[in-house]
């Protein structure tokens, strides 16, 4: 009677100890996988914040190029500069009218 007892206790705690280690395994291939999702999510996130970067600096580059144009028409001959540079940019065969 208590060799029976005593089996069915330690098969009892096998039992136990092996739904323990699947819960475990589990919770251990959970938190793999919720590791690796953040790691993608942030180095997507990364590469979103590097282009919105990238895409700022050139438009304040192009705005400080702009406010320094727009400032030397304000400066001592900057019409006659401003001319010049739409000469630049109409084509030769075009005929020009200059208005003084």
């Amino acid at each position: 009677m208590g060799s029976l007892f005593i089996k069915r206790k330690q098969k009892q705690d096998n039992f136990l100890s092996l739904i323990f280690l699947i819960i475990k395994i589990s919770f251990s291939i959970l938190a793999i996988t919720s590791l690796i999702k953040l790691g993608y999510s942030s180095k997507v996130r990364l590469t979103r914040l590097k282009e919105i970067e990238d895409s700022f600096l050139y438009e304040k580059y192009r705005f400080n190029v702009l406010t320094d144009k727009f400032d030397d028409l304000f400066s001592s001959e900057g019409e006659q500069r401003f001319m010049k540079d739409q000469d630049q940019i109409i084509s030769r065969d075009i005929i020009r009218v200059i208005w003084r």
